[in-house]
């Protein structure tokens, strides 16, 4: 049988049972504990955060920095259309309703022009969003002065979708940190993993006080069980916390092997003209999550031809995020472009790639597959 390669998957870095073992040693296997404390102190450490709460996944994030924020019922939320859905999803927990934004080409993601067009119906319909969604695209930060210009201009907070984007920066300050309210995700395929689990950030501790005190049930501070508003079971364990303490130690190395491989990919598709990396934008540096590409929109090979001879070699990649107003479930939601016609977000998605991206993979493994690929054009 052939060698998997895989898309991104998980990478120990050696340290990780240690820190399991010692939870199992001191019992602490409940949802707190000292793995927890210091995964959270790490990651505040690193990304210059004032405070954070660990928690059952991103999405479990997203959830309640929208009810940090205020959003309910009949709320409505921008949110970024080129995402996978648990971007949006939380939206839709809360009662709230979403309004998709069109990305820009040069960073994949949110386009200030498709923003300001959605405040402008939303203030001609006198009815303004509680929070804009921002996300932060297979670990390249959204170019945000504009965004954040425009959002400051009918003070209107961001939640900074940072699930892909850990230890990306943006103009010197670590992705996450630039909203008001920033998310991460450790899923078992992302930069850094804790199988699977999330964080919250802000320097704003009042809303991690809030967040903190829905993901534990929203229990108050009595010796019997009182709950006075509705609570979520959304903490992470002292177990995987353990996970995310060892994988912290080695972020930066599993960021330098990303832009390797991105590089690598770069330079051996180079003199194809119907393959064209995603940009590395000069406003900061991307952790280089997953490598990106399109393909020329009039080439004979397509992103799923090429998809379907990877799989055949047993070699996984996939499509880009398909953009939640193409979603069945979200169609009928607004969506607003940054194109007259045609919208940015479909174009990528027709044309986008995910390409190998796992640090695990050898000089031999990314040769096969620019072989495979480069062999098709």
């Amino acid at each position: 049988m052939k060698k998997k390669i895989y898309l991104s998957s998980p990478h120990m870095g050696g340290e990780e049972l240690n820190y399991i073992n010692e939870a199992f040693d001191t019992n602490w296997v409940a949802p707190l504990g000292p793995n927890v404390n210091n995964f959270e102190e790490a990651v505040c450490e690193y990304t210059n955060s004032k405070a954070a709460t660990a928690l059952a996944s991103g999405t479990s994030g997203i959830h309640l920095a929208l009810k940090c924020l205020g959003v309910g019922q009949g709320d409505i939320v921008f949110c970024s259309t080129l995402t996978f859905s648990a971007t949006a999803n939380p939206i839709i927990y809360q009662g709230a309703e979403p309004v998709f934004i069109d990305s820009e080409y040069e960073s994949w993601n949110m386009s200030p022009i498709a923003l300001q067009k959605a405040f402008d119906d939303a203030e001609k319909n006198n009815k303004m969003p509680k929070a804009v969604i921002v996300v932060n695209l297979y670990g390249q930060s959204a170019d945000y002065d504009e965004l954040k210009a425009i959002c400051n201009k009918y003070n209107v907070p961001i939640i900074e979708d940072a699930a892909e984007s850990l230890g990306a920066t943006y103009k010197g300050a670590q992705s996450g940190t630039i909203g008001d309210i920033g998310i991460y995700s450790f899923n078992g395929n992302k930069i850094i993993t804790t199988s699977g689990g999330g964080m919250i950030v802000s320097d704003n501790e009042e809303y991690i006080k809030k967040a903190l005190f829905w993901a534990t049930q929203s229990r108050e501070n009595e010796r019997h069980y009182e709950h006075k508003e509705l609570g979520f079971n959304y903490r992470m364990s002292n177990i995987v916390a353990g996970i995310g303490v060892g994988q912290m130690k080695v972020l930066d190395e599993r960021i330098e092997k990303k832009k390797e491989i991105y590089e690598t990919y770069k330079s051996a598709f180079k003199d194809i003209d119907n393959i064209q990396m995603m940009n590395v934008c000069n406003f900061g540096k991307p952790n280089y999550w997953l490598s990106v590409a399109t393909i020329s929109g009039n080439s004979e090979i397509k992103p799923l031809d090429i998809i379907l001879a990877l799989e055949k070699e047993n070699i996984e990649s996939r499509p880009v995020w398909k953009p939640m107003h193409m979603q069945p479930f979200f169609k009928e939601y607004k969506f607003f472009s940054s194109l007259d016609i045609e919208s940015v977000s479909a174009d990528l998605f027709n044309r986008g790639i995910c390409l190998p991206s796992d640090t695990k993979m050898n000089e031999e493994d990314i040769n096969k597959v620019i072989n495979i690929i480069t062999h098709m054009f």
